[in-house]
């Protein structure tokens, strides 16, 4: 028996490999004598640069960046075989790193994804993946922006501050002085989500509330949007209303998308393709992935689970998801190629740690499933 183990991170407690390798234990405890083909996925968000060092040739690199708030950190990222950069909003400007007293989306700042940006084209890169979801942010992407030199102006011609409200102040952006290499590079960017950037399936009616926003500051970030796409369209000639993913990252996909001409995919099909994940599929007789909460976001934003499901739906092969909880909406998992669904919360028994967990919980819906073959 061939058994792919596909999960994504279990966000803010373990990362998509160390989930594999608990799966994967679950697996051999019933089925000791099964292939693994163990394929980490991700979506855009958290643990999209751990997926892709996971490729062979790929080398994980080290940047002074500034995080969401301005202090200097040493920001991951990673260079593919074929030159290609990948940069990860999260593990620069992330959510999951922050308590919640310590969230602020109306200041934090995208600048260090910029930062970032700069150094890999200071080494010769040309060509970008940038995952988007996971972020601390609601600037738009101004912030990336700001460090490649584009000029954000008030009705005074002063520079605006960082963040997502400064942008109810914007009256210009300049262009002129912006890297110039950026007109030689690509830019794919990667989103785990399909929100358009305004609107009551925006960013901030969504998401700012994650991130520590009051309904107050919901207002406050949805008419600095608001004024944001106003100039943007005037003084750019691109107009950002409607766009699908636009949303993603507080706005980054916008950002990326308007300055830096950059194309908005899905996260998972992205990265399944980098996997080369459906000849990993070939000969499977059983696909199993997982994340840490399983619920309606799951399957309406193509999520990683949704998106393993789908490949193996096409080759129909059964697949099984080990998650950490279950949410409002989870059962239309099952309409999208999820044959079962297994929750660690619904254990008897407390184990130790997270990975022991994960690994109960795969021996639990295996011997379920093993005794379902053998009627």
């Amino acid at each position: 028996m061939k058994i792919v183990i596909a999960p994504q991170a279990f966000k803010g407690t373990l990362s998509a490999l160390e989930a594999a390798h608990a799966i994967q234990r679950g697996v051999l405890a019933v089925f000791p004598d099964a292939i693994t083909c163990l394929v980490p996925v991700a979506d855009g968000g958290d643990g999209t640069l751990d997926v892709l060092m996971q490729l062979p040739g790929s080398a994980l690199k080290n940047a002074t960046a500034s995080d969401a708030f301005g202090n200097k950190i040493k920001a991951p990222w990673g260079l593919l075989e074929d030159g290609t950069a990948i940069i990860e909003l999260a593990s620069i400007c992330g959510l999951a790193s922050l308590p919640p007293t310590q969230r602020n989306p109306l200041i934090a700042t995208t600048y260090g994804l910029g930062e970032v940006i700069k150094t890999a084209l200071n080494v010769g890169c040309r060509k970008f993946l940038i995952g988007v979801g996971g972020s601390a942010t609601q600037d738009c992407g101004v912030g990336i922006a700001q460090a490649l030199d584009v000029q954000f102006q008030d009705k005074d011609s002063h520079e605006l501050a960082h963040g997502g409200e400064a942008l109810i102040a914007l009256k210009k952006i300049d262009c002129s002085k912006q890297d110039p290499r950026i007109n030689e590079a690509c830019f794919q960017i990667i989103c785990d989500v399909t929100n358009p950037l305004t609107g009551p399936e925006g960013s901030n009616a969504i998401y700012a509330p994650q991130k520590g926003a009051s309904q107050e500051m919901v207002h406050t970030l949805e008419k600095a949007f608001l004024n944001f796409t106003h100039v943007v369209k005037h003084d750019l000639g691109v107009d950002l209303a409607d766009i699908a993913r636009a949303g993603a990252g507080g706005g980054a996909a916008a950002g990326l998308y308007a300055f830096l001409h950059g194309t908005l995919e899905s996260g998972i099909d992205a990265i399944l393709k980098f996997l080369n994940f459906e000849e990993k599929l070939r000969g499977a007789d059983l696909v199993i992935t997982g994340e840490g909460c399983l619920d309606s976001q799951t399957v309406k934003f193509n999520k990683a689970p949704i998106g393993v499901a789908k490949r193996a739906g096409q080759l129909d092969i059964p697949v099984i998801a080990i998650v950490g909880s279950l949410g409002a909406g989870y059962e239309a998992a099952f309409q999208q190629g999820i044959d079962t669904i297994y929750a660690i919360q619904t254990l008897n028994h407390m184990t130790t740690t997270l990975p022991d967990a994960v690994s109960k919980a795969t021996q639990k819906a295996l011997s379920l499933y093993k005794d379902l073959l053998s009627e």
